[in-house]
C-alpha cells in the first residue's frame, strides 16, 4: 500500500511540472506577466542627462522589485537623440529593446531632418513630467531671475544660454518661449546646445554659458550642494525642495513642462508589446518608483499603448507649430 502511495505522489509531482507554467524569464509566453530575457534600454544621449537618469532609475526599480531580471542600460548619443532613434527603428521586431526618450527627440526629428520619427516606433509608456529650471553657477552675478532677464534682453549675444537638447528640444523651447515673452527676438538668442544635461551642467559650472535650462532631475543635486543657483522654474507651480519662483509669478507669461517615456522598435508582436506595457505598468505601481519620482521632482504622467501613441502624435504637431512660429523649423 505504501508503494502505491509513493508512486501516486511521484506521479502527482510529475503532473505539476507539466501543469505549472515555467518561471518568469524562462520563455513563459503569458504576455503581460512574463519577464523579458536579455532586455536592453537605450539612452539616446550622454550619461547624466534626463533620459539617462530616467532609464537608470527605472531599471534599478525594476531589478530591485524583481519585475525583471538583469536589464542593460546603454548610451548611444548623437544628433539630439535621432541617432538612437534611427537605431531603434532599424531594430524592427526586437521585443527586448526599448528606448528612453521625451520631448527633446520630438523636436530633434525636425531640426536634424531625421529620416525617421517617433511615429515609426511602438509606443509603450509615458512615465513622468517635470518642470525645467533656470540655473546659474554659484559665482554668477545674477542673483534672481529679474536681473538675468534684464541683462539677457539688453545684450543677448553676451548672455549665452545652454540647454541639454538640440534646437526643438525642451531645453531649447523653454528659453525661446521665455525670450518671446520678454520681447527678445528669437534670432538674437545665443543658444548653445549640449548632448544631455551632464554636458550642460559642466558648462554652466565652468561659466562657459551665462545660464542653463534643464530638468529638475539633472540639477537637483548641484542646487542642493550650492554649486548651482536656481532662479526660476518653468512649470505652473513651484517645485518642492527648489527655492525658486515660477516664471509666471515672476511676471513672465510662460508655463512649460517636459515629459519622458519609453518606446520600442516597430514590428514587434502584440504579445511583446503587451509584455512591455505590463512591465512598465507594474513599475509605475511600485512603491520604489513612487519614491524615485518624489526624490527626482517628477510628476506622474502615466499613459500606455494607444493613448501614449495619440499623445506622441499631438506633441509632434505641437512642436512643429511652435518651431515654425519661432522660425527654428
Amino acid at each position: 500500500m505504501r508503494k502505491v502511495k509513493v508512486a501516486l505522489a511521484v506521479l502527482g509531482a510529475a503532473l505539476l511540472v507539466f501543469l505549472v507554467p515555467p518561471l518568469a524569464g524562462t520563455g513563459r509566453d503569458d504576455a503581460a506577466g512574463a519577464q523579458i530575457r536579455g532586455m536592453r534600454v537605450m539612452v539616446p544621449n550622454t550619461p547624466g542627462g534626463g533620459y539617462d537618469i530616467t532609464a537608470r532609475t527605472a531599471v534599478k526599480a525594476i531589478e530591485d522589485t524583481g519585475l525583471n531580471g538583469p536589464t542593460e542600460v546603454f548610451n548611444l548619443p548623437g544628433a539630439g537623440g535621432t541617432v538612437g532613434l534611427g537605431r531603434l527603428v532599424n531594430e524592427a521586431g526586437n521585443g527586448a529593446l526599448v528606448m528612453s526618450m521625451g520631448l527633446g527627440v520630438v523636436g530633434s526629428v525636425y531640426t536634424n531632418h531625421s529620416p525617421v520619427s517617433l511615429q515609426d516606433t511602438t509606443a509603450i509608456a509615458k512615465l513622468t513630467e517635470e518642470s525645467d529650471v533656470i540655473v546659474v553657477a554659484k559665482g554668477s552675478p545674477y542673483r534672481n531671475i529679474g536681473e538675468l532677464l534684464q541683462a539677457w534682453k539688453a545684450d543677448p549675444g553676451a548672455v549665452p544660454v545652454g540647454g541639454g537638447s538640440s534646437p526643438g528640444g525642451p531645453d531649447h523651447l523653454a528659453p525661446m518661449l521665455t525670450a518671446r515673452a520678454i520681447g527678445l527676438p528669437a534670432k538674437d538668442v545665443n543658444y548653445v546646445p549640449f548632448d544631455g544635461g551632464g554636458e550642460l551642467m559642466a558648462s554652466v559650472l565652468g561659466s562657459k554659458v551665462a545660464f542653463g535650462v534643464s530638468g529638475i532631475g539633472e540639477t537637483r543635486d548641484q542646487i542642493a550642494a550650492g554649486e548651482l543657483r536656481a532662479l526660476a522654474v518653468t512649470g505652473p507651480e513651484r517645485v518642492p525642495g527648489i527655492d525658486a519662483p515660477t516664471l509666471k509669478e515672476s511676471g513672465v507669461d510662460v508655463t512649460f513642462t517636459n515629459w519622458r517615456g519609453i518606446v520600442a522598435p516597430p514590428g514587434i508582436t502584440d504579445k511583446e508589446r503587451e509584455r512591455l506595457i505590463g512591465l512598465f505598468t507594474r513599475l509605475h505601481d511600485s512603491e520604489q518608483w513612487r519614491e524615485a519620482m518624489r526624490l527626482n521632482g517628477w510628476s506622474d504622467a502615466f499613459q500606455t499603448g494607444d493613448e501614449f501613441g495619440a499623445f506622441l502624435k499631438a506633441e509632434n504637431d505641437r512642436v512643429a507649430s511652435v518651431l515654425k512660429e519661432l522660425g527654428a523649423a
